[in-house]
Parts: C-alpha cells; structure tokens; sequence
C-alpha cells in the first residue's frame, strides 16, 4: 500500500480536517494528555483509525524532523495536474493570484511559501518538475496544514506553462533585484502569477523572458536579498492588500 507520512501537529490536524480518509495508522508520543491530544484521538476513533501511545524514540525513528509528539501515516494525497489547472482557469469566478517558484529546492522554504500562499488567497503554487524540493514531511510540518489547503502543480516545462496562462489572461510578474520598477508600483488587482526565484541566482533565462513585468523589493540595508520565502510573503501581501 503507498504511503507517506505526516508529523506536528498543525499537518495531522490539517489532513484530518480536509482529508480524514487518508489515515492509515498514528503514533503518538507518551505523556501528552492535553485537549489537542484528546480531540485528534476521539476524531481518530470516530473514524476507526489505529493510533498508539510510543516513547519519543519511536517516532524519532519514524521521521527526520521536529515531530512535536506525533506521527501519522497516510495514504498519498492526489496532487492537481498541469491540465486540472489550466481548466479551472478558464471559467475563474474572481481573478485569480497564482505563486511560480522557479528553482525553490530547499523543504523549509517550499513550506514556508506554501504557507504564506494559503494565508494570501493564492490558488495554486507551481513548480518546476526537475528543479523544486518535492511535497515531503518536512515540507507539509513547515507549511503548517497549508500543504492540504495549497495544491502544488509540477510541470515539466515551466515557461510552456507562463505561455499557457497568458494565454488565458493571467499577468506575469517576476522578481528580479535589477528590475526598474518596485514591488509597490506593480499592479496585482487582475489575474496575477507572481514568479519568485531560487536564492542566489534567482529565475532561469526562460523563465524571465516569459514574465510580462519585472519588479523587485526595496530594500534599505546592508544585505543584497532576502531569503525566497521571507520575500515571497511580502510580495503576496502586498498582492492581499490591493485585493482587499
């Protein structure tokens, strides 16, 4: 049978609140005996799921990670397709904002910006097939249940992708430290992919000629760029704020 895991407790909480079907089995640490516990315990028995208390060398073993007391094995979720997406952006009921993280390979920033995503209003995130951290553990710990809210989209060929959208209307920015035009003279209000690149180079050639606009944040210190997740909540909530 295929699985995977999930630990802490925002992610187990989170699939069991959208996805309650997926669990196979959980594990939780000895000694916790607070409300959370008692409440994902009779949610779990509800639902005819085996759970057990285990010392925390257990779940040590189980996953690499923080898993604040808890483990949960679960069937894999069903990710959106390339063509699922570009579907549903035909017939949008409000313009849609969607997130393009071009070369994102580290877990911890793919959670933080799927989290930052969710609390943003964004539709989908998308990343590239080969060059993106995959939708591991870590990754849905980070996010923080977003990971269940979020759908991920992998593509193959990311710019065939931006053309697609703009095919379909959707507004392409990107971000780039020597762009002319800020963060806050961008415009986010119609249909909106913002593309944020990986650390340090920053999106692909291909990637920046499928942008419409180029914008970068302006930043009065020392340090030449923020880390991709810090930089991509300030991009999607200023995104929030001129949608509001």
């Amino acid at each position: 049978m295929s699985q995977e895991f999930v630990f802490g407790w925002h992610a187990v909480d989170a699939v069991l609140q959208r996805e309650p079907g997926r669990f196979q089995q959980v594990w939780i640490q000895t000694g916790r005996q607070d409300k959370r516990v008692s409440s994902i315990c009779d949610a779990l028995d509800e639902l005819g799921v085996k759970w057990q208390v285990v010392h925390r060398k257990e779940l040590d073993a189980r996953v690499a990670g923080v898993h604040q007391g808890i483990v949960a094995q679960v069937a894999p979720s069903k990710e959106m397709q390339e063509s699922d997406l570009l579907a549903a952006l035909e017939n949008w009921d409000v313009p849609p904002l969607l997130l393009v993280l071009d070369g994102v390979t580290d877990p911890h920033n793919l959670g933080a910006c799927l989290r930052s995503a969710d609390a943003a209003g964004v539709r989908a995130v998308i990343v590239p097939r080969d060059k993106s951290a995959s939708l591991n553990p870590t990754v849905r710990k980070v996010a923080c249940g977003a990971a269940e809210s979020v759908p991920l989209v992998r593509v193959t060929n990311l710019a065939r992708f931006l053309r697609s959208i703009q095919e379909l209307g959707v507004w392409v920015i990107g971000t780039a430290g020597e762009a002319g035009a800020t963060l806050y003279q961008a415009d986010f209000k119609g249909a909106t992919a913002l593309v944020m690149g990986a650390e340090g180079k920053g999106m692909r050639r291909l990637t920046r000629e499928h942008c419409d606009a180029l914008i970068n944040i302006p930043m009065r210190g020392q340090v030449e760029s923020l880390n991709v997740s810090v930089a991509t909540g300030v991009c999607l909530f200023e995104a929030l704020r001129q949608r509001l």
